[in-house]
């Protein structure tokens, strides 16, 4: 599919027209420079033909060699590098400025198709001959705010996207989405850059570096996954400004929309009351989810003290692998990969009804449900309703008479019987009709 790069100076709304292009909500919008630094990547289609459009950082050339500064722009290159088409973003009523011509001398250089569009033109704004100097033909008007000219910046777009090749012979995979998720600083980022090869985000010693919730594309033995890397979250007596509350919201939704979550955990530090509130989202989220211990090339001799301690303390995650790694040393990192596609697995599982119901009636009758004031419980039948994750209803005389003890011990049948590792269950009771009971 063909990518087209948005690029520009900062703050000149690249990002705002970034989600009016796509209709979505992906990148974080404020009126301050400098809030994009990864590129981020959204599928879009017009007029019948799909690409990918890529936002990125602000580019500037500064006499200050700030490490951040000049890994955005090391992001924004590796996105003007891949593309087939490149829009240059200006600000309208700002009018040129020499950082949007240090732009140009940029993309000049690749020889690929340059569409020059000028935000903030709302209204039909004319726009200055000052722009036409740009010599990249007639500047697209648009305003991001109000959705003007888009329809025009598109049209153009479309024009110049490379010719597609016939994709009926191309194989339709099913996408796995994985979302890395932790405290910040806990080596997310450097996970993914690892896991795909490539400087597909900033990585610093400083906490809060990643801001979107940036996404990546792996094809594996024709499996792809597709990776969401996210900003860490913080306790929330720790998040004062409305940038880092809109990073957290992003966060929680990349959980959401995720198959299976990597949840990362410093080895060489107890389980926090944060990690344990991140995990709790996770659970809550209904997600497949795998452990990893990062840096556990610090612990002395056997880990296993330490697995036992995080289990302890994310005893509602019992279902889930943990697996102790070093992101640095790379060891253990081939275990990832196998643990979640086991998780997937599981997320996805569907159970035949038959099969279902001879395992509730061997549970019942190895260990039949205790009495409550005199009162048995009757198990009559289960179905699955759902998956992703798994949800079960099990018909029964009366659900009040199901303790919670009854219940795990169905559910570790199910898990023992069907091989459901990495995935939560859900387990519903409902009452069956009389007229079914009199049957």
């Amino acid at each position: 599919m063909a990518i087209v790069v948005l690029v520009g100076r900062p703050n000149v709304g690249k990002s705002a027209l970034f989600n009016r292009m796509t209709e979505s909500r992906r990148a974080i919008v404020e009126n301050v420079p400098g809030v994009t630094r990864d590129r981020l990547y959204e599928e879009t289609t017009w007029n019948g033909q799909s690409f990918t459009l890529v936002d990125t950082g602000g580019v500037w050339l500064s006499s200050d060699n700030e490490d951040l500064l000049n890994m955005t722009l090391q992001q924004t290159e590796i996105a003007i590098k891949e593309a087939q088409v490149i829009v240059l973003v200006v600000d309208g009523q700002a009018g040129p400025t020499s950082s949007d011509f240090d732009v140009l001398d940029i993309v000049r250089k690749t020889r690929k198709p340059v569409i020059l569009a000028v935000n903030k033109a709302e209204g039909g704004k004319i726009i200055g001959t000052e722009f036409y100097e740009f010599g990249l033909g007639v500047p697209v008007p648009v305003s991001a705010v109000h959705g003007e000219g888009t329809g025009d910046l598109l049209d153009r777009i479309v024009e110049n996207l490379p010719v597609a090749a016939d994709d009926e012979s191309q194989a339709k995979f099913t996408d796995i989405r994985i979302a890395l998720a932790g405290r910040p600083n806990v080596g997310k980022s450097s996970l993914l850059n690892t896991l795909t090869g490539e400087e597909r985000t900033l990585v610093t010693p400083i906490p809060g570096t990643t801001r979107d919730v940036v996404d990546s594309v792996l094809e594996i033995e024709g499996q792809r996954y597709i990776i969401l890397d996210t900003a860490g979250l913080r306790r929330p007596n720790k998040i004062f400004d409305k940038l880092e509350e809109k990073t957290v919201q992003r966060t929680l939704d990349a959980i959401r929309k995720s198959d299976v979550v990597l949840l990362m955990l410093y080895a060489n530090e107890p389980v926090t009351g944060q990690d344990q509130r991140i995990a709790g989202q996770i659970h809550k989220a209904g997600k497949g989810v795998v452990v990893l211990l990062n840096k556990s090339d610090l612990i002395k001799g056997t880990t296993i003290p330490v697995q036992n301690q995080v289990r302890e303390a994310l005893k509602f995650l019992d279902y889930a692998r943990v697996i102790p790694v070093s992101v640095l040393t790379q060891w253990h990192l081939e275990k990832i990969w196998p643990a979640i596609t086991e998780a997937f697995e599981s997320y996805s599982r569907r159970i035949p009804t038959h099969q279902l119901n001879q395992l509730f009636q061997e549970a019942v009758h190895l260990n039949p449900p205790p009495t409550d004031k005199g009162r048995n419980l009757k198990v009559f039948y289960g179905t699955q309703v759902s998956n992703k994750p798994p949800h079960f209803v099990l018909f029964v005389n009366d659900p009040e008479l199901v303790h919670f003890s009854y219940l795990r011990y169905l559910e570790n049948r199910l898990r023992e019987k069907f091989e459901f590792h990495g995935s939560p269950l859900q387990l519903s009771f409902r009452s069956r009709s009389r007229r079914d009971q009199s049957q």
